[in-house]
């Protein structure tokens, strides 16, 4: 750590000191040790400071050697210098201004890590300081004739002088000095929303319905803030949910397929609700976003299935319900039974939800149409049809035995796109993929034949 003949100088100035070759390694050695000890507390006060990204420990880096370099126990007795007296003094107001400081952030902003560990070290800081100085001014004054004591006599003025400032800087940059935050976005100006009317849309029928379609717009009242029922505002519906992660979803309604009743997510309570012209039944409790099932109708109106993570089957006649534990989806359900899939299985229950037969559940490709399955009224035919294949496999629900494998020839380049369940007359019902016509199936057989109008 080289001392440049122009630092000499300097010092020699300032200090009033005549520099010679009989005293001038005593100078170049303080300052040398001085340099060393500042550089080895920078090497780590600045990863330290880059790290909390706190810049009072750049400042403590800097200033910690002239605090703690002549720091020795038990200090001896002291006499001051004359010229340090004003160093002194701006140490002490400097050490209040500090301690009232550092006592109000604590009290009024909260005890926070860096708070507590600027308040350790200007404690520490405010300790050594007085005991530094006291072993600095502690030997008698040498005799101007000498110019070795002389030369230390002025080392230690100058250090005693750069003791206070540093100390001073020390406590008044923990006090006042905090770690850089990040900055904050500038939040938009807020404007009070607008309430959602407290009245409950009535319906005879739903022959349409369509779905909001901004989930991010301020007007909380506009119309594609919520569900269109008939053209018309549906305010009791719950809009969107807020899940963990991606923006707003769709909350969930359903439409029965007598367009007499519908299933939503009520917008103020938060249950699922059931209404049709004899009024609004709830089906749940209060719902977190996060635990909103996805309603579905079956059985025509008479059934509300809720699935997640298991299934809720409600009877719309008696309200009774039965719960199907691990449960993904419901395919079918009327008065003989009710078919799910779960994550391996394809399962025939009964209305108590007891298993009447059950198929491995087949892994189908993400481009593939998935397979379908339906439940004869009767509850003596079950029906399943491989969208992947496009065949119609039927079984005995009773024993499990696969009564027949059949690929419907449709006329044209026609195929089959779904099953519709069974008619009325008794066979069961699919329809064509192009032509979207609808078409009797012999199940045993796999014949075709056009539905009387």
């Amino acid at each position: 750590m080289p001392v440049t003949s122009e630092r000499l100088a300097r010092f020699a100035t300032l200090a009033g000191l005549s520099v010679t070759t009989a005293n001038a390694q005593q100078v170049i050695d303080h300052f040398t040790g001085l340099r060393r000890g500042r550089l080895i507390i920078l090497t780590i006060a600045v990863p330290l400071a880059c790290l909390t990204g706190d810049p009072f420990y750049l400042v403590l880096g800097w200033c910690a050697v002239s605090v703690f370099r002549d720091l020795r126990l038990p200090a001896r007795g002291s006499r001051p210098h004359d010229d340090t007296d004003i160093y002194r003094r701006a140490w002490l107001l400097g050490s209040g201004a500090s301690v009232v400081a550092c006592g109000y952030l604590l009290i009024d902003k909260g005890a926070t890590p860096a708070r507590l560990a600027h308040a350790a070290i200007v404690i520490i800081v405010a300790a050594a300081v007085p005991l530094a100085a006291r072993n600095l001014t502690a030997e008698p004054a040498p005799e101007a004739s000498d110019d070795t004591a002389l030369t230390v006599s002025t080392i230690r003025r100058w250090s005693t002088r750069t003791l206070y400032l540093a100390g001073t800087a020390i406590v008044l940059s923990g006090a006042l000095l905090t770690p850089w935050q990040p900055p904050q976005r500038e939040l938009p100006e807020y404007s009070m929303p607008k309430t959602f009317p407290k009245h409950t849309a009535e319906f005879t029928t739903v022959d349409e319905y369509k779905e909001p379609t901004c989930p991010w717009i301020d007007e909380m009242d506009d119309p594609c803030r919520s569900w269109l029922v008939n053209g018309e505002p549906f305010p009791q519906a719950a809009p969107y949910v807020i899940r963990k992660g991606g923006a707003p979803r769709r909350a969930p309604f359903a439409r029965s397929p007598g367009k007499k009743a519908v299933v939503y997510l009520d917008r103020h309570d938060r249950r699922m609700v059931y209404q049709d012209t004899n009024g609004v039944r709830h089906l749940t409790g209060v719902l977190a976003d996060t635990e909103v099932p996805t309603p579905t109708f079956a059985g025509q109106n008479r059934y509300v299935a809720l699935t997640r993570d298991g299934a809720r089957i409600t009877d719309t006649r008696t309200w009774t319900t039965v719960s199907i534990p691990g449960a993904r989806r419901v395919h079918d359900l009327n008065e003989s039974g009710i078919v799910v899939t779960t994550a391996s299985k394809v399962l025939v229950l009964d209305h108590w939800g007891r298993a009447r037969m059950n198929l491995p559940l087949r892994k189908i490709r993400d481009d593939a149409p998935e397979d379908t399955y339906y439940l004869r009224p009767d509850g003596k035919r079950f029906v399943a049809i491989r969208g992947r294949e496009m065949n119609v496999e039927t079984f005995d629900p009773e024993t499990g035995r696969r009564l027949s494998d059949v690929t419907p020839t449709f006329p044209g380049d026609d195929f089959i796109d779904i099953g519709l369940g069974w008619s009325k007359k008794g066979p069961f019902l699919v329809r064509g993929y192009e032509s979207e016509r609808v078409y009797y199936l012999e199940l045993a057989t796999g014949r075709l034949w056009r539905r009387d109008r």
